[in-house]
């Protein structure tokens, strides 16, 4: 065996995982079909398809070099003909064909977001910046590092505010596209960390999937990093039936002494001073995605930041009064909290 040969087998073998390639497998535990997006980044290449097909508790396999970054999404409700000409209800790319051909999600719709390295690390989120269509995670397998598990596993489509509500029920909007204001889509004079801080709606979406992008610049407790591995990417991570267990049906407010109020119902948890215990499952396993963060973890002062001890309505429409500075909305909470702490301590 001559020097060459001893070299190259040498280096096939030193060479990490992470130069060659990475798979992405995408999973659908919905109880119906949805169509995954793929939108490539400038100057990577594609992996052989924009968009398809996944009928439910079905996979789909796809390799992806090293270097690669781009996003994936699910586009529900979708009506295609025979000839593959048609559109989605919700994550729809507007090509008018199920390859989405180089365009993005129209929003509301849950994404998931990578970066491979070359040699390095990958980098990895779940993003509800552009709101939420359905529950996504995103798992590492096969690779080195921290490599946790991310997404959200709450039906936000449950919890969502009347203002942020698609028509139909299908989708919960950002609060960037309900009202379009730049402290909402953190632009203009709102364009930095220092300037964009979380609102009323991005601590709610927060307070449901700890581990999601809730906003633009929530990237601490968000991003998430792996090396040389391969991914799973699943739809519904929890059978329909186990929602019904798992998404009871939305409470007004969880106030938790000292860390604020989580909004709605968030994934199975239990309440304490210190925080909350979300817990979801993995795709294909009975193995809990477990995490504890503070409730409003990472808030701000911003003009429109939340503040423990609020109480949602029924239908979730104080939030647009509170966020847009309702002094009636205001008014009320303060009178609610005054009223209460008198009852404490006449019990007293």
């Amino acid at each position: 065996m001559d020097l060459l040969t001893i070299t190259l087998i040498t280096l096939l073998f030193l060479t990490p995982k992470g130069t060659t390639a990475s798979s992405f497998t995408f999973v659908n535990r919905c109880d119906y079909t949805v169509w995954p997006g793929i939108l490539a980044n400038a100057g990577t290449p594609s992996l052989g398809s924009t968009g398809f097909e996944l009928p439910q508790q079905t996979t789909r396999t796809f390799q992806a070099p090293a270097g690669w970054s781009g996003r994936f999404w699910a586009r529900t409700g979708c009506n295609f003909d025979g000839s593959g000409s048609g559109s989605c209800l919700t994550g729809d790319c507007g090509s008018g064909m199920i390859e989405c051909n180089g365009a993005g999600a129209a929003p509301p719709a849950t994404l998931a977001e990578f970066t491979l390295g070359t040699i390095g690390q990958d980098f990895y989120d779940v993003s509800l910046v552009d709101g939420y269509n359905l529950p996504m995670i995103v798992e590492g397998s096969g690779g080195s590092g921290m490599c946790e598990s991310t997404g959200c596993t709450s039906d936000l489509n449950q919890q969502c505010p009347a203002e942020l509500r698609a028509s139909d029920g299908s989708a919960c909007k950002s609060a960037c596209e309900a009202f379009g204001s730049p402290e909402y889509c953190c632009s203009g004079a709102y364009g930095s960390p220092a300037t964009c801080r979380p609102s009323v709606y991005s601590e709610m979406f927060k307070a449901a999937c700890p581990r999601s992008y809730s906003y633009a610049y929530d990237d601490a407790s968000s991003t998430f990093t792996c090396t040389a591995a391969d991914y799973t990417v699943t739809f519904c991570p929890s059978s329909p039936s186990k929602k019904s267990s798992q998404y009871p049906t939305p409470v007004s407010s969880t106030t938790l002494p000292g860390t604020g109020t989580v909004i709605g119902t968030p994934e199975i948890g239990t309440g304490s001073e210190g925080g909350v215990e979300y817990t979801g499952t993995g795709a294909g396993t009975d193995t809990p995605i477990g995490y504890t963060v503070p409730v409003n973890s990472g808030a701000g002062s911003g003009s429109s930041a939340g503040s423990g001890g609020e109480t949602m309505l029924a239908d979730g429409s104080y939030l647009a009064g509170l966020a847009m500075g309702d002094s009636s909305a205001t008014a009320c909470s303060v009178f609610h909290y005054s009223f209460g702490l008198l009852l404490v301590m006449f019990l007293l």
